[in-house]
């Protein structure tokens, strides 16, 4: 089991999103900025390198959000995502081949990793649309 950490980031109602590149595992799928620890990381630690690495940003990391198991054909994986809030800079693609800020109800517009279907159940839980939101 590898220990893989990501961030949900919110902007004003929306949450960030990226997809990943073609040459890759689970080649355009969407999913969270994120990836795995490395030797004597904190989940948290891993988290700030890698939205560094990914995105250019540096981060402050809140709470946990949730954390799933899920087992893929190359590599079994734990994925903590946590609360995180953008402290500096604007996000760039570093590694990713697109990045979107979408709001819960646009979920099931994007193709997500397998292992973020709970994970984005539980927002659409959390986070419903609103009486005043044209799509309720």
């Amino acid at each position: 089991m590898v220990d893989v950490v990501a961030a949900l980031i919110w902007r004003d109602e929306k949450f960030l999103i990226c997809q990943r590149p073609p040459d890759k595992a689970r080649p355009l799928l969407w999913e969270f900025v994120g990836g795995k620890l490395e030797a004597g990381e904190t989940l948290e630690e891993a988290l700030r390198r890698e939205c560094r690495e990914e995105l250019d940003i540096d981060i402050e990391v809140g709470a946990k959000y949730v954390s799933v198991e899920h087992i893929y054909p190359d590599i079994s994986v734990r994925l903590t995502l946590f609360n995180a809030k953008i402290v500096a800079n604007e996000p760039k693609l570093l590694e990713h081949v697109d990045m979107r800020w979408i709001s819960p109800d646009e979920i099931d517009c994007f193709d997500f990793c397998p292992a973020d279907v709970d994970i984005l159940a539980k927002i659409k839980e959390d986070f419903p649309p609103s009486p005043a939101d044209p799509s309720y």
